[in-house]
């Protein structure tokens, strides 16, 4: 026979959350085993009527001061994550919430404490009521004298010690539900520390988008440089064998160095790191205007001025302009002249690519052409593309003050 009022109760017993909820509360009693010796000895040192308030004293400025530990309260967020299920942020790096995690540390305790004292006194009593039974009764006392008669007027003790069991249980549950409450306002995070946290994650979705931006120039050039040589090598494969093989030997480095890139940039967006390995500059320019030569493409070059005073963050900007507007050159002028001109003057560093232009196919501004124009605003410069006043030829400029880095 089954009893309507047991089936809302006996149900959740077999949950894990419910086992894990149990486990975290009977962990705050645990909490104070390494406290208790020093409370012990602190309290024996005492008069007989403040030994108790000595104890509880000791007891509360150890758990203070081990909940001040910056790992007490990491430790804390991922415990109550694990065994509580919440979902409470990794604290900090710049506020340690001390008071805050300190205050936790104690409720944490004291909850726990509490919870396995009443639970243990409920099993205990629970065992003891039917055992009383069983040897045919006796006068016992729980909290309060009890009378357990023998025989069939003693049966009462049976539904007692279930309700009993039940409720040594449940009361892990009610410690944990308390607990798991507390735990946003006492471990979450305060205005100072998500302020602090939007930030880094503002930060990071910035060096994302950067990476991305430089994903994007890297692999575009060089998949727009592999289609031409790929055709050029096509082309001379039967009349200049050795032109063609200088192509595909162009096609294979460009193509390894793009998977470098690649697996670069996808390292840090899988691991979440800062980029470390060196970055392309101006300085690698020459190398750069090569590659895009072996294509077959009419390149002439005026790199004026000294390359080695411009800011590494200028720079390293500068060389992926250059590079996203020649390999636009090479996707719209294929088979004509373009011009480059780099200029690092004592106030501003511009650059200048040009090529023919007949109209006959209209640039769309693409990912390339706006990656371009938020480098430029970035550096608090200016930047244009589009056909010249004469229609003559299409050009793209830009101009960085090269005092915007400090």
């Amino acid at each position: 026979m089954r009893i309507p009022i047991c089936r809302p109760l006996i149900p959740p017993l077999r949950s894990a959350d419910f086992h894990r909820g149990w486990l975290y509360a009977f962990l705050g009693a645990a909490v104070v085993l390494p406290s208790f010796p020093v409370a012990v000895l602190a309290a024996a040192a005492v008069p007989t009527g403040f030994r108790a308030a000595a104890f509880v004293a000791v007891l509360a400025v150890l758990t203070a001061a081990f909940g001040s530990l910056r790992l007490t309260r990491r430790a804390s967020v991922r415990l109550a994550n694990r065994l509580l299920g919440t979902d409470l942020p990794a604290p900090g790096g710049g506020s340690t919430g001390r008071a805050r995690t300190a205050l936790w540390l104690f409720l944490h305790t004291a909850v726990g404490c509490a919870s396995t004292a009443v639970a243990g006194f409920a099993l205990m009593t629970a065992v003891m009521l039917p055992a009383v039974w069983l040897r045919g009764g006796e006068r016992v006392t729980v909290l309060v004298p009890v009378e357990v008669a023998g025989g069939p007027q003693g049966l009462w003790t049976l539904p007692v010690s279930g309700a009993l069991l039940l409720a040594a249980c449940h009361i892990g549950a009610a410690a944990a539900a308390l607990l798991r409450r507390l735990a946003p306002p006492l471990l979450g995070h305060r205005p100072d520390e998500r302020l602090a946290a939007l930030e880094e994650q503002t930060r990071l979705l910035a060096q994302r988008n950067r990476l991305a931006q430089e994903l994007h120039d890297s692999i575009g050039h060089t998949m727009t440089a592999s289609t031409i040589q790929a055709a050029l090598a096509r082309e001379l494969m039967d009349s200049d064998p050795a032109a063609a093989r200088r192509a595909l030997t162009g096609l294979e480095e460009a193509s390894r160095a793009a998977l470098d890139d690649l697996d670069h940039v996808l390292g840090i967006l899988r691991d979440g790191r800062a980029p470390t390995a060196p970055q392309f500059g101006l300085t690698d320019l020459h190398a750069l205007l090569e590659r895009v030569r072996s294509t077959g493409m009419d390149l002439s070059a005026d790199i004026t001025g000294d390359l080695t005073r411009v800011p590494a963050t200028i720079s390293r900007e500068a060389y992926r302009i250059v590079q996203e507007g020649l390999t636009n050159a090479l996707k719209h002028a294929a088979g004509t002249r373009v011009e480059l001109r780099v200029t690092a003057g004592p106030g501003s560093l511009d650059i200048e690519i040009t090529n023919p232009y007949t109209g006959r196919s209209r640039r769309r501004r693409g990912h390339g052409l706006t990656g371009i124009a938020e480098r430029v605003a970035l550096l608090r410069g200016e930047s244009s593309a589009g056909p010249s006043p004469d229609g003559t030829c299409w050009r793209l400029g830009a101009r960085i003050p090269l005092r915007s880095a400090s």
